[in-house]
């Protein structure tokens, strides 16, 4: 642990906009469970998602967890989402809303039951998966009439058929069912990406000005074809049309060819595709080089890409807990009583290093899985030179019999990334390449996110320095992230509360605070694609040490007790919530104490004693 990610969070508390007094509520209790959300618990209750929020002072609809409490407010005592928020203010012709963490605009759009398209249309948005915390939105209010250069024409929106995605429904589906194609559908609701509607969404089946009515059902679109049609193609190969459930990854295994060439064949730039969509599947061996312009390779590294293997993410895995450690072999009888069955190490790399086994042998040998977290100097990797090299390592260390392998560490600061040149998109061009390498080497091998720093502070030092991790984790999942991870990767390490509690600290409510905030934030950022993996969690107590440095002076009050407490809280919320894949104790071992109080985050105290060994074997039964 360094410095400066213990810094990072508490820089920008000015510039969040917090709630203000909760309206008093005697209503129904409910306690949330597995699979809820703030939508589906208002939907059951009848009430509107504002009304849940304001009653128990939520600033992000997104971040609930299971076993919370909270206060359905009577159909009737409810507040409309225009009012009662400090992030809305009403105007006869609309709403003023200010974006939040977690916030998408589909989301503020169905919670204010307005169509994606007005608000886009309303505010100028050109791509409407990008919006960032702070932003100012207006949302159309009943007399709201757009301007011409907001659309481009007099009409408010098309006056065609209208169509409430239900339960099931996919883009693709609901273009067959009407006779439209599916391009004309995202042009008519501003969607860029045609994997992203959701329940409830309203859409607009045909633009025609003059309310002409859609197409007959009957007029199925031959792409529609509910099973692969066997052809030749021009480029070679057969053609193949796209099924509910499928990915890339699914039919690339299908046909055995990689995805690379599936993209190539077809001039997809991303791994997204589309129920009813046609696909040529080059034969098994082939280039499939298009016939037209040959893509030029990136700029961001000198060396080529490596062909995708044909492995897919795993989102599956029981719970596991294990600790990261100075020294392997001397930690392992109170890990064992623990209950750990993983060990976590830092590896660094640097370019033309090969990899030895020494520490993946002694974790094994003392019964382990070992997790290691891989990175390197920034100016290695500065305008992407020296992506290949870093993947070959990785890859290496897949074939030695790393059980898990973290790509990287806290890419959202420049302490660990060129200053400059933080970009979820890079990262994700150096987690493509690795995942490929590593996969290649051995399949079995856990490839890990490199987690973020849990920051605010962009606002303090700009974006060539630092980028919020909830901005940062959208940037990643919009270039495709999920295709080359098993596992997100979390750090949390500021906490002086409960994992139970989700409001309460004194520093500020923002939710990298707070367990749930962050299992939460990183879980839906993604979509429940995949699960998370907390490569670092820990409690910081100065107990047995004595004063701490000045800027970790905010866990001065929290005891050993407590850290012990706490972690087998975290690990039994982990374990029963379903989305946590992996714990890593920050930390087992550790003795430094100094600017950086790693000793402090130890389990094993001064003395040798570990309180918290007792709480984890609680939750684990030990070994």
């Amino acid at each position: 642990m360094l410095l400066l990610r213990r810094i990072l969070p508490l820089l920008l508390i000015a510039a969040l906009v917090l709630p203000g007094v909760t309206p008093a509520y005697a209503d129904t209790t409910y306690v949330v469970r597995s699979g809820d959300t703030l939508f589906t618990i208002s939907v059951k209750f009848n009430v509107s998602m504002s009304a849940i929020m304001q009653a128990n002072d939520l600033t992000n609809p997104d971040l609930i967890y299971v076993g919370q409490q909270l206060i359905i407010p009577t159909a009737s005592g409810g507040t409309s989402s225009s009012s009662g928020s400090s992030s809305s203010s009403s105007s006869s012709s609309g709403t003023a809303y200010v974006v939040q963490v977690g916030d998408t605009l589909s989301k503020i759009a169905q919670r204010y039951g307005v169509s994606l398209a007005k608000i886009v249309a309303a505010n100028g948005i050109t791509n409407p998966n990008i919006v960032y915390v702070g932003q100012r939105l207006m949302i159309p209010g009943a007399n709201w009439v757009p301007t011409s250069s907001a659309t481009g024409s007099t009409a408010p929106v098309p006056t065609g058929t209208n169509y409430v995605v239900q339960s099931g429904d996919t883009l693709g589906r609901i273009a067959q069912k009407y006779g439209v194609t599916v391009a004309s559908l995202m042009s008519l609701n501003a969607i860029a990406n045609a994997n992203l509607i959701f329940v409830g969404q309203r859409l607009v089946i045909s633009g025609s000005s003059g309310g002409s009515t859609a197409p007959s059902p009957t007029s199925v679109p031959q792409a529609a074809t509910p099973t692969p049609v066997p052809s030749t193609p021009t480029t070679g190969g057969t053609t193949y049309v796209v099924q509910a459930g499928d990915t890339l990854w699914g039919i690339s295994m299908k046909f055995s060819v990689s995805v690379a060439s599936i993209k190539s064949a077809n001039a997809l730039s991303s791994d997204f595709i589309y129920v009813g969509q046609r696909l040529i599947i080059p034969a098994a061996g082939s280039s499939s080089t298009p016939t037209t312009t040959t893509p030029t390779p990136p700029t961001t590294s000198a060396t080529a890409t490596p062909t995708p293997i044909v492995v897919p993410p795993s989102s599956s895995g029981s719970f596991e807990l294990g600790g990261q450690v100075n020294g392997i072999t001397a930690s392992t009888a109170k890990m064992l009583f623990a209950g750990m069955t993983w060990v976590k190490v830092q590896e660094r790399w640097s370019p033309g290093a090969t990899p030895g086994n020494g520490k993946i042998q002694e974790a094994h040998n003392q019964g382990f899985k070992i997790l290691m977290s891989v990175l390197g100097n920034p100016g290695d990797i500065s305008g992407g030179a020296n992506y290949d090299s870093f993947a070959a390592y990785v890859g290496q260390l897949a074939r030695l019999g790393a059980d898990g392998i973290e790509i990287w560490n806290e890419m959202n600061i420049d302490r660990e990334w060129p200053a400059g040149q933080i970009n979820p998109n890079s990262y994700v061009d150096l987690l493509r390449r690795s995942y490929n390498q590593i996969k290649a080497n051995n399949r079995n091998t856990l490839v890990i996110s490199g987690a973020l720093s849990p920051t605010g502070a962009e606002g303090a030092f700009g974006l060539d320095h630092v980028w919020n991790d909830s901005r940062y984790l959208a940037g990643m999942a919009a270039a495709g992230a999920a295709s080359y991870m098993d596992c997100v990767g979390v750090h949390y390490n500021e906490g002086i509360l409960s994992p139970t509690q989700s409001s309460g600290d004194p520093r500020q409510d923002y939710y990298t605070r707070y367990y749930s905030g962050m299992v939460s934030t990183y879980y839906n950022a993604f979509g429940g694609a995949r699960k998370l993996c907390f490569t670092e969690l820990g409690y910081l107590t100065p107990e047995g040490y004595g004063a701490l440095p000045g800027a970790f002076a905010w866990a001065a009050n929290t005891s050993v007790a407590q850290q012990a407490q706490w972690l087998g809280q975290a690990a039994s919320l982990s374990k029963a919530g379903g989305v946590v894949r992996l714990m890593i104790v920050f930390n087992v071992d550790f003795t430094v104490w100094g600017a950086d109080p790693q000793a402090g985050y130890a389990i094993i105290r001064p003395g040798g004693g570990c309180p918290a060994c007792d709480s984890l074997r609680a939750v684990t039964g030990g070994r």
